[in-house]
């Protein structure tokens, strides 16, 4: 391995997202006992924040429709594993509370357009959900995390005014959020997009409050999370396999994927904990009930190899 530069961190956090971001849009139903396995794999691979499922009702998003049954078969979370779940609304928090649920995410995103069609809010009145959402989590002892979508380009509006982000994070933050992830949503944004908007972020709060989720449309997933790397962020969100895609983004493809993230970050010599070949065993478990292969480029590099067949 080689040596990271100075000006990086020297320790990363992924937060992996396949369970949920990765599957919600997947038209085939996985069943409970597959998500199981796959997130047991997670963890066997060192994965130790992990999103398993959102309370959104089950009519927006079938194939979490049963959040409540997988929650309640999860493995025991650890004082070094959590698990957390989207929650759309007041309604989806108390589903949450119900199942022992401790850490929490909310959704707005940094334009109107994108946020009407994905929750069927303007961004004002999400915030104003969350508010009451947040404020009765962190009354419940919960952990929350706050998603602002489309953070440099939409689908609908084009780029995104770095100044709406940094306003929403802000406001987010004020409400109790204790981390913010900034995504881009479409995955077109460049590293002077994140040096742009997640710099003048950093002008308002502070580097360990703030994470980076970044989609692969246009392969430049990586390269933004070196950018993301050089202003000190420390904390990533990615899916195994690249699992993902939105659909209320057209021509969105999947997250960045964990096995390709963990590669760059070991070449650098930037811990992660996590161990790449593991997670590569837990991409094949969804590869084989999906049938199709996934699009994660160190996962077509392993597959062939004897430690990832069944």
């Amino acid at each position: 391995m080689i040596d990271a530069p100075a000006s990086l961190p020297d320790r990363v956090q992924i937060v992996e997202v396949g369970p949920r971001d990765g599957l919600q849009n997947e038209p085939e139903q996985i069943t409970t006992d597959v998500k199981l396995a796959f997130i047991r794999a997670l963890v066997h691979a060192g994965l130790k924040r992990i999103e398993v499922t959102s309370f959104v009702h089950p009519r927006w998003v079938p194939q979490l429709s049963d959040a409540e049954e997988l929650v309640q078969k999860l493995p025991p979370a650890t004082s070094s594993v959590e698990y957390s779940a989207l929650v759309p609304n007041l309604a989806g928090l108390e589903r949450a509370l119900a199942c022992g649920i401790r850490h929490i995410a909310v959704f707005t995103a940094a334009s109107d357009t994108f946020a009407r069609k994905n929750i069927n809010k303007t961004v004002a009145e999400s915030l104003h959900e969350f508010q009451r959402v947040i404020a009765r989590a962190k009354q419940c002892g919960l952990t929350v995390r706050g998603y602002v979508s489309t953070s440099f380009v939409c689908p609908y509006e084009g780029d995104v005014d770095r100044n709406r982000v940094r306003q929403i994070a802000s406001e987010l933050a004020a409400m109790g959020a204790g981390e913010i992830s900034l995504a881009d949503t479409i995955g077109a944004a460049s590293p002077r997009d994140v040096q742009s908007t997640v710099g003048w972020v950093l002008e308002a709060l502070p580097v360990d409050r703030i994470a980076l989720h970044f989609h692969d449309t246009y392969g430049t997933a990586l390269a933004n999370v070196y950018a993301g790397l050089e202003l000190g962020i420390n904390t990533f969100d990615s899916s195994a396999g690249g699992l993902g895609g939105c659909p209320f983004a057209p021509g969105a493809s999947g997250n960045i994927a964990t096995e390709d993230l963990v590669y760059l970050l070991d070449r650098m010599n930037v811990r992660s904990d996590v161990k790449l070949g593991e997670v590569a065993k837990a991409s094949g478990i969804i590869e084989q009930h999906l049938r199709r292969r996934l699009p994660s480029r160190q996962l077509a590099r392993l597959r062939g190899c004897a430690a990832l067949q069944p």
